[in-house]
């Protein structure tokens, strides 16, 4: 997997030494990186606004002094931010219960101390290519509620009945208007909604 340049990958450690022991790994496979010596400092970075639309990574230490690592990470599935920020744990031989613990509930993998680098970097790509899905995934959803909100009401009427599969005849008639008009709108929501067909609008709006 070619590394992804407009990457960011989060470091959360108390240990410098190991802080910048990753830092050093991720700038020679040419990822840029953050560190972090606590999980307050890294949740004051959170709180500076949302994530760019970027793949991210956050390598997270189990243990902390202060808020922990599973503590942090139970605060960022409550935002619903484990799918933009993948975690991977970085854990001692007596917390992998916990890390494999956490993997079951949202965590993207773990990593036991010490590291193999080769390994640690797979899955760190891995987990940037599963966040840059799910960026992909937001972006093209915002994309899609934009063109929905550009459409007048009329369109909207035509275009739910459209995807519920109703003729142009039985669309004129619930809503009082001609075939014709119909048509008009109809060509308008294909044209708006950026389809061909009424197969793809209703592919399109599936989860909408």
């Amino acid at each position: 997997m070619q590394p992804l340049i407009d990457a960011l990958i989060f470091i959360v450690d108390d240990d410098a030494s190991v802080r910048e022991a990753l830092a050093w790994l991720l700038r020679s496979r040419r990822l840029v990186s953050e560190q972090y010596a606590s999980a307050e400092d890294f949740e004051l970075r959170l709180a500076e606004g949302p994530l760019a639309d970027q793949p991210h990574c956050l390598l997270l230490d189990v243990r902390m002094p202060g808020t922990s690592g599973l503590v942090l990470f139970d605060r960022l599935a409550e935002r619903g931010l484990l799918e933009v920020l993948p975690v991977i744990f970085l854990t001692g031989h007596a917390d992998v219960p916990t890390a494999v613990d956490a993997v079951k509930r949202g965590a993207f993998d773990f990593c036991e101390k010490p590291f193999s680098d080769n390994a640690l970097v797979d899955r760190i790509e891995h987990a940037l290519g599963a966040s840059l899905r799910a960026v992909e995934a937001r972006r093209a959803r915002r994309l899609l509620m934009r063109r929905i909100e550009e459409l007048t009401e009329r369109e909207r009427e035509v275009m739910r009945r459209v995807v519920e599969g109703l003729p142009n005849k039985l669309i004129a008639d619930q809503l009082s208007i001609s075939v014709r008009t119909v048509e008009v709108h109809r060509a308008r929501v294909f044209e708006k909604m950026e389809v061909k067909s009424a197969v793809e609008l209703a592919n399109l709006l599936r989860d909408v």
